[in-house]
């Protein structure tokens, strides 16, 4: 700007001597009325123009004496303004930290230690998955999800279950997909991302695409992730890759950088059982053996390209049985409104248990301990709900069968 005025400057002083002239001339030989008006005129843009000179001028010479490092001491004092405004285009950082993904530092042996309390028999998945999820979080710029990992291994062993206690530690929502009712094609991608504009239903969002819309920072758990369409495998294949998942509908462009996405399979469960134990002690050779036996399972090949990381889970063992079949028992008992008393289980049931759980081989499930022992229970655990006593305990009778009592408020029994 400053260079533009100097430019035309030398028209300004014309314009400025032409004005003094006129002075002159008016008042020595006055002239018509018309004339005199269009002078005016001519006169006051001309004084206007002479002080936006004047001012250019000044500044030119500050400018000069600045960069000349001359200015006086009284001048040299800069204004009082945001630092990011003098160094920086502030208002662009402001934009770009609302986009910008934050880093988040957790605990992860305190991690692992609650996932342990509750995933048994699974230590070295719980302290691996801490670890890793520690890290990937610690990062400030992603560019994906926080972390795609798959918890493979028999069924019942707790990777259901590590996911949602995940979930709950890292204080996250969980959003759970059962992928065996996304088989149909078509319509499971109409389920997860929405119906294409014009279609019945193209007015609201998928299930996933308005759960991670909701809770950008979800636990999403795709359970038994191979039974999915290859359809619905592909369009996760972006969410993974590009950070982002398109809802139909809109074409909205939703993100998952801030997602956890823990995948389940039950495949090659026979194959996973063996090698879980031959490579018990060599975590890298074992997720290696893993990644092998899913292909040899005909796991999608570009799901398994896009893991972060495969966990294999192991067959319980030992007091493990002992224990899932005990904390099993409790979360059946609290689904009836009740709660077990203290050392309330006869341990003869939990013997019972494992004895049948071992029978069952690799293959054997939780699942199926509970099984044994619910239909057993079912009717003196609502007769104890419905005598209003909250607290039960649990013994093997003479028949071998398993039987609910009531605890009275005082610690005698009903």
């Amino acid at each position: 700007m400053l260079s533009r005025i100097s430019r035309y400057m030398p028209l300004l002083f014309a314009i400025m001597v032409f004005t003094m002239l006129y002075q002159f001339i008016e008042n020595h030989w006055p002239q018509p009325q018309a004339i005199a008006s269009l002078i005016s005129s001519i006169h006051a843009i001309a004084w206007y123009l002479a002080s936006a000179a004047l001012f250019g001028w000044l500044f030119l010479l500050l400018g000069w004496l600045h960069f000349h490092e001359r200015l006086p001491d009284f001048l040299k004092a800069r204004p009082l303004m945001d630092i990011l405004d003098r160094l920086t285009n502030k208002q662009v950082i402001e934009e770009g930290l609302e986009k910008q993904e934050t880093a988040i530092f957790i605990d992860a042996e305190s991690l692992a230690e609650a996932l342990k309390q509750r995933v048994i028999g699974q230590n070295a998945v719980c302290e691996d998955i801490s670890a890793q999820i520690r890290r990937r979080l610690a990062l400030s710029q992603r560019g994906k999800p926080v972390g795609v990992f798959l918890l493979a291994g028999p069924p019942g062993t707790g990777k259901t279950l590590l996911a949602k206690v995940l979930a709950k530690e890292l204080e996250r929502p969980l959003l759970h997909l059962d992928m065996t009712q996304f088989a149909a094609g078509s319509h499971s991608l109409s389920q997860l991302l929405g119906m294409n504009k014009g279609y019945v239903g193209s007015d609201t969002y998928g299930k996933l695409t308005s759960g991670l819309q909701d809770n950008p920072n979800a636990v999403v758990l795709l359970d038994e992730i191979e039974k999915a369409h290859p359809d619905v495998l592909k369009a996760f294949l972006t969410a993974w890759n590009d950070g982002f998942i398109t809802e139909r509908s809109d074409s909205n462009q939703v993100s998952t950088t801030s997602a956890i996405f823990i995948l389940t399979s039950n495949a090659g469960t026979k194959r996973l059982g063996e090698i879980s134990t031959q490579y018990a002690d060599d975590p890298d050779a074992l997720r290696e053996a893993a990644v092998n036996a899913l292909r040899e399972a005909s796991f999608a090949p570009e799901v398994l390209n896009r893991l972060d990381r495969i966990f294999v889970f192991q067959p319980f063992k030992g007091l493990d049985i002992a224990r899932v079949a005990a904390l099993e028992i409790e979360e059946m008992i609290r689904g009836y409104g009740l709660d077990v008393a203290d050392q309330g289980i006869d341990p003869n049931i939990i013997l019972l248990l494992m004895r049948r759980y071992q029978k069952l081989g690799k293959l054997g499930s939780s699942r199926d301990l509970i099984r044994a022992i619910e239909e057993q229970l079912a009717d003196s655990l609502i007769t104890a709900k419905k005598a209003g006593l909250p607290k039960v305990e649990l013994f093997l009778d003479a028949d071998q069968r398993i039987t609910a009592r009531a605890m009275l408020p005082h610690g005698s029994r009903s």
